[in-house]
């Protein structure tokens, strides 16, 4: 759970534990590596402008080479290829967040009916619950 957490939350005692897992259950630095890396993607996806994400992407991907790991090297690939998104993200701040939330009410209304029989029923159970929901 310690190299699940950010580094910015991390209190110095869990510091002095995370120093020890990388001092003693790391041998190849493999799992350093990694955890640094997954901090860098935090970094990135944390930055303001698009300057700041360019810098923190050239960063990354400098840290990606070092490591020299198919894991990393395909996780690089991937922010590359979805940047115009990225860009989108951190210049509007949008997501699909709220169309997920939807998605995932419509299935949990769907489960619960257990195969509705009539369509128009099953539109206004869809619509009702929609709107009971409070607007964020």
């Amino acid at each position: 759970m310690l190299l699940l957490r950010g580094a910015d939350t991390l209190t110095p005692r869990a510091w002095e534990r995370l120093e020890d897992v990388f001092g003693t259950d790391d041998p190849t630095d493999e799992l350093s590596a990694a955890w640094g890396i997954k901090e860098q993607l935090r970094r990135l996806l944390a930055t303001d402008t698009l300057a700041q994400a360019w810098n923190e992407r050239m960063r990354m991907g400098y840290f990606v080479q070092i490591a020299n790991m198919p894991e990393a090297t395909k996780l690089y690939d991937t922010i590359v290829t979805w940047w115009d998104a990225i860009e989108v993200l951190i210049v509007t701040g949008a997501t699909t967040a709220r169309v997920e939330a939807a998605n995932t009410g419509i299935k949990n209304i769907k489960r619960t009916g257990r195969g509705f029989r009539n369509a128009e029923n099953y539109r206004m159970r869809i619509l009702l619950a929609s709107a009971a929901r409070p607007a964020a």
